[in-house]
């Protein structure tokens, strides 16, 4: 099978197929990303998948978060499991009917039961971690602190300490200027990308547009992006840095990806 042409970027989900496999909510998200080559991230991708691109480059992306009130098909939030802290870091993909997606290098939770279930069920690269979230100033701009390390199964520990100061929504003017388009092509995905069972998997996912703010790095001391596969990325000024209060996301049921020829 040949490359199909690549869908537009969508501002809004396309319909779910049912069913509903799960539920979550991704609350105060930060959104770190660097440009690099294509050619380095595609030795990373799944099978029948290829580096998407915005301007000619594609990103690298560190995203901390709290995960909360995830529940399975339409029952109710998972007591305990279902809410947690998680660190990813993420590429972006295309695969060969020309849907958009997302690809995990590292999921890296504080809930050894979710890294468990995600590893077998999901063939996802989660890890168990020591975590932990604080908020350092509540004032108008409030300060986010996220901190990672690593505890299973990568040994030695990664660890990862990020600072972000919230600088409100994207339409407030302030001295920060925004790439909106790229904005959009980072956080309009409607799926993820994962080899597992010996093919590649597209497991689609809707929410609402991400509520987008402007974010001030005050401080980012990362081990997980280096360990993912790109040494010395981290030592760069990001290319885009964003914050969101969050989203409610559903997942649909794994599609299969056919091979490229």
């Amino acid at each position: 099978m040949s490359w199909s042409p690549t869908e537009p970027v969508n501002p809004a989900a396309p319909a779910l197929p049912p069913p509903v496999l799960m539920r979550q909510q991704w609350h105060d998200l930060v959104s770190v990303h660097w440009a690099v080559d294509p050619d380095l991230v595609r030795p990373h991708l799944p099978p029948g998948t290829r580096p998407d691109t915005h301007d000619g480059a594609t990103y690298v992306g560190l995203l901390p978060f709290r995960m909360v009130g995830a529940g399975v098909s339409l029952g109710p939030p998972v007591p305990w499991a279902g809410t947690f802290l998680e660190t990813n870091v993420r590429l972006y993909s295309v695969d060969t009917t020309g849907r958009r997606g997302i690809v995990f290098r590292s999921l890296d939770a504080d809930r050894l039961v979710v890294v468990l279930g995600a590893r077998v069920i999901f063939g996802l690269p989660y890890r168990w971690a020591k975590s932990a979230h604080r908020r350092l100033d509540d004032g108008a701009d409030p300060v986010h602190e996220y901190v990672t390390r690593t505890r299973w199964p990568r040994r030695p520990a990664t660890s990862s300490r990020l600072v972000i100061r919230d600088r409100g929504p994207l339409d407030r003017q302030d001295e920060n200027v925004v790439d909106r388009e790229l904005a959009h092509f980072l956080s309009a995905r409607w799926g993820l990308h994962v080899a597992h069972l010996g093919r590649t998997w597209f497991v689609p996912n809707e929410h609402e547009p991400w509520p987008l703010h402007h974010a001030e790095l005050l401080s980012l001391d990362d081990g997980l992006v280096e360990a993912a596969g790109f040494p010395h990325l981290v030592a760069r000024r990001p290319d885009q840095v964003l914050f969101s209060p969050g989203v409610h996301t559903t997942f649909g049921r794994p599609l299969p990806v056919a091979s490229a020829t």
